[in-house]
């Protein structure tokens, strides 16, 4: 790509600048940030490791969206970040004023650009963005899934003591406490996980995945997660620039998948240089099914508070 473009120069747009930079997915990263001199320190300082990191992508920070034009990619992670205490929806009122001004400013420059949301609740703020720019469904994705699976199979290489390429896993549903952690698709090397560890143990591991987010919070006291979820767009950004074809669990808009319609949801989703290229509807045991149809419920309750 010739261009990607990240909004928000907060801890997780930094370092997902700076993520797509050692990748080189585009000849140029732009930073974008409303906060004057933040993102033209962040993205001098991230250009001038290039030489040790070894990487030609150029990062450049700026206050307005002039240099982003023609961006072929935005990650957006602009928006409030989580105190304790609060859950994602709390961030509502805030973020979607936010993100409607951003999605008018890539509608306005890049009409052609797809979209990976990143600000919170990551659902409800997918659906402003696709509302705002009129982009198909194709071209705004959410990044949760793939967030959420990596804590789901970073929390089980740690019971287990194997190496977390070795587990294979999807986490569904909203991006919150009702995600869906699909149980009865999760493996080791192909081995069903519940033939290595008891029942109890996995609950433990599958609730500690729906508040992995909050875990952090109430760690940082001031702040949320960042690494992950940087790390967690950037593959999203990196299945889209290389045309990789990639299934990873993104937050979608479904028309009838799953039983449902008219919402952002976590599913699994095929990605490439088309952005959403496929959702793969797979069978879901009842109890799963359920979940995730309460998981619905939950983004429906938050989607009714937002005015557009």
């Amino acid at each position: 790509m010739r261009k990607i473009t990240v909004v928000g120069a907060g801890n997780v747009g930094a370092s997902c600048a700076l993520g797509l930079a050692q990748k080189e997915l585009a000849r140029e990263v732009i930073l974008v940030d409303v906060v004057e001199g933040i993102p033209q320190g962040k993205g001098l300082d991230q250009w001038e490791s290039a030489p040790i990191e070894g990487f030609d992508s150029r990062v450049r920070g700026t206050n307005d969206y002039g240099p982003a034009a023609g961006s072929e990619l935005f990650v957006v992670t602009a928006g409030i970040a989580r105190k304790p205490g609060m859950s994602r929806d709390d961030l509502v009122r805030t973020n979607v004023e936010i993100v409607k001004a951003v999605s008018q400013q890539i509608k306005q420059h890049a009409p052609d650009s797809t979209i990976i949301m990143v600000s919170n609740p990551l659902d409800v703020m997918c659906w402003v963005a696709k509302e705002v720019t009129g982009f198909p469904r194709e071209r705004v994705i959410g990044m949760a899934g793939v967030l959420d699976t990596a804590r789901y199979r970073s929390f089980l290489a740690e019971a287990l003591d194997v190496s977390v390429e070795d587990i294979q896993a999807m986490v569904l549903g909203g991006h919150g406490d009702t995600m869906v952690p699909l149980v009865s698709y999760t493996t080791v090397s192909g081995i069903p996980v519940t033939q290595l560890m008891d029942r109890k143990k996995l609950d433990e591991i599958v609730d500690r995945t729906r508040n992995g987010g909050a875990e952090i919070v109430n760690y940082l006291k001031t702040g949320s997660a960042y690494y992950a979820p940087a790390a967690a767009a950037v593959q999203m950004a990196e299945a889209v620039a290389r045309d990789k074809k990639r299934v990873l669990p993104c937050s979608a808009w479904l028309n009838g998948e799953y039983g449902l319609k008219g919402l952002f949801l976590g599913v699994p989703c095929k990605l490439g240089a088309g952005g959403l290229e496929k959702i793969l509807e797979v069978e879901l045991t009842s109890k799963e099914q359920v979940a995730l149809h309460k998981s619905a419920d939950a983004v429906r309750q938050t989607m009714a508070t937002v005015t557009l």
